[in-house]
């Protein structure tokens, strides 16, 4: 979720939209970088240091190119960085979860990955409203859209929910149907500030509603 939360920041800062993505995007970095370092104290296998020697490696880079002021020309090789890291981190991921010998459970895989599509989906946005609009975005734009729509539904109809999660699951529906609507209002113009406040919204629901997926394993 971290790796494009930074990218959406990166380009919402370089159109000046938002001064609250500025902080934002600096609360971002310095997350992922404590992640990372708490993480090279964690790893043990073999192959789990050098997935996380990758990651660090393009966080160096990532690091070196949000240096400089962001603009246009550079962002497609910030966003080709981060989803390298986003990449890598889900494989790390996985090879930590089979050490520890336990699975989170496919509900509370389909709910985390519901936070990182939020933001990913925020970024393309982003993206198409910076004047970065290629047939690969908007196909990894419509791709994402699709996911989240579909894993939603899946988690609607799990019978393990209680009525704390159908509740919370609720909300998410209002809010993604209000942002399907909102980023097709305005004459074609691009809204970047209201659609990326009702992700970030739904970043926040689900985060919630992961907790409760947790508290019911």
């Amino acid at each position: 979720m971290l790796s494009q939360r930074m990218v959406k920041d990166y380009a919402l800062v370089g159109q000046g939209k938002m001064l609250s993505a500025v902080k934002e995007m600096d609360g971002t970095i310095k997350q992922f970088d404590k992640n990372l370092q708490e993480l090279k104290g964690f790893v043990k296998t073999k192959e789990e240091k050098k997935v996380l020697g990758k990651i660090d490696r393009l966080w160096f880079a990532y690091n070196l190119l949000v240096q400089t002021k962001p603009n246009p020309r550079q962002a497609p090789q910030v966003n080709a960085i981060a989803d390298k890291m986003l990449g890598f981190s889900d494989q790390l991921t996985h090879l930590l979860e089979q050490r520890a010998g336990t699975s989170k459970g496919r509900l509370i895989n389909i709910a985390d990955r519901q936070r990182m599509l939020s933001q990913r989906i925020a970024k393309y946005y982003v993206f198409k409203a910076w004047g970065l609009d290629n047939k690969e975005y908007s196909q990894e734009y419509d791709k994402a859209v699709q996911e989240f729509t579909d894993a939603l539904n899946t988690l609607k109809k799990a019978p393990e929910n209680t009525s704390d999660i159908d509740g919370a699951l609720a909300k998410v529906e209002k809010d993604w149907n209000t942002f399907k609507i909102s980023f097709r209002l305005n004459g074609g113009r691009f809204i970047p500030s209201l659609v990326t406040r009702s992700l970030d919204k739904i970043l926040g629901q689900m985060d919630y509603i992961t907790a409760l997926y947790m508290g019911i394993y």
